[in-house]
């Protein structure tokens, strides 16, 4: 089990008192004062008041500059499949999907189409909705678990902007958790790299790994793109206020793609001697996914993971204006959000016309709801994502 935990936020009185008023120097060469408005709590021991959780025991470091979210786009595929169309694939219907999932129809790359070219359309809307030029951006983070590239999809990103300066690019691998954890990684470049905006795109094609003729998972999954920019701030501007990051590796058998060899014939020495080693053509396997458990874990952690950045934000759940999960089952939303005591009309939800689109269903509902002047600048957002590995993460932001 890994978890992480942080705090970008005001300091609250139920915080502050945890920790004595003064300045105070760690080891890790940060400091901290209770004049500064605000901090950073990344990972180590602290100095207070009385013994912390493993999950509050942080270094407070101090945070010269802020973030906060400027822009959003998305892109999806111009092939869609509805539940009527899958219904003469394997033995399934279209009621039977949508009581189930709340899923009545998904976008499936085709043709020439590519999950990078999604990306990268993502990203230009973004950027136009920011007011940044590519040759501002300083860093692209890809978060995928399905590359076009073994390597990472990331550095064709800036290439295909036409940056200038070559800013660094990399994937992040987490799943339907990428985009959260995407967040919380742009946040640590700004506030402790000095980098001033921040690429963070979502963006998965699960079609490419979905058994077809499996009712169980095929009905689930569709491919989609969407980013956001995440810009420098001062600190009293910042709009990412808390986060809590986990993971859990046993959880693994539950929901997977894992790597397989396929068969090929021993390779032989000039004598005709058996050589030690068996060189094969590996590829990954389709979706491996028990529906019932992955439920069961979504619900337990997922309203557990909110209400702890909840509380370091010092923040309670009627104070958010809108819950945005990952858009995984309807079923698992609507759990969440009574466990929360959120009202349905409070909750972003694009499910139904997209289905499950791994790390680009948090940006794309976010695009959408923003764009139709849901969201608006100034409102808080309690945003969750959970899958495979399994991780699971959340961040209270606030949008402009």
């Amino acid at each position: 089990m890994a978890n992480a935990s942080g705090l970008f936020t005001p300091i609250a009185p139920s915080v502050r008192s945890r920790f004595s008023p003064s300045i105070v120097i760690y080891r890790s060469g940060f400091w901290f004062s209770e004049g500064v408005s605000r901090r950073v709590l990344c990972s180590s021991t602290v100095q207070g008041e009385g013994k912390l959780s493993p999950s509050e025991s942080r270094v407070p470091r101090l945070a010269s500059k802020g973030c906060k979210l400027v822009g959003c786009g998305s892109a999806v595929p111009g092939l869609q499949i509805s539940n009527d169309d899958l219904a003469t694939i394997v033995d399934t219907s279209d009621e039977w999907i949508s009581v189930r999932t709340g899923i009545r129809n998904r976008r499936v790359l085709s043709g020439k189409e590519s999950l990078t070219g999604l990306a990268v359309e993502a990203a230009k809307k973004a950027l136009q909705m920011a007011k940044v030029d590519p040759d501002e951006v300083d860093l692209v983070l890809m978060c995928t678990s399905t590359p076009e590239d073994l390597f990472g999809s990331a550095p064709q990103i800036p290439k295909a902007l036409g940056c200038k300066n070559n800013p660094l690019a990399f994937d992040i691998t987490a799943a339907c958790s990428g985009f959260v954890l995407g967040l919380v990684s742009a946040a640590c470049y700004i506030r402790g790299g000095g980098f001033n905006n921040v690429l963070v795109i979502g963006a998965d094609a699960l079609s490419r790994y979905v058994d077809w003729t499996d009712r169980g998972t095929c009905i689930l999954f569709g491919d989609a793109a969407g980013a956001v920019v995440v810009q420098a701030c001062d600190s009293e501007e910042d709009g990412l206020f808390s986060f809590d990051l986990h993971s859990d590796g046993e959880g693994q058998r539950h929901l997977k793609a894992i790597i397989k060899q396929n068969e090929a014939d021993h390779a032989l020495g000039t004598n005709g001697s058996l050589l030690g080693f068996s060189p094969r053509n590996s590829s990954y396997s389709c979706i491996q996914m028990n529906g019932k458990e992955v439920f069961r874990f979504a619900v337990r952690v997922v309203p557990q993971s909110i209400a702890s950045a909840l509380e370091k934000a010092g923040l309670t759940g009627s104070s958010i204006d809108w819950l945005l999960l990952h858009q995984a089952n309807r079923r698992i939303i609507d759990a969440v959000a009574t466990r929360l005591e959120v009202p349905s009309e409070r909750v972003i939800s694009n499910l139904a016309n997209y289905g499950n689109t791994s790390a680009a269903s948090i940006p794309l509902a976010l695009d959408e709801a923003v764009r139709s002047g849901k969201v608006q600048s100034g409102h808080t957002i309690a945003a969750a994502g959970f899958g495979a590995g399994l991780t699971w993460g959340s961040a209270i932001v606030r949008w402009g």
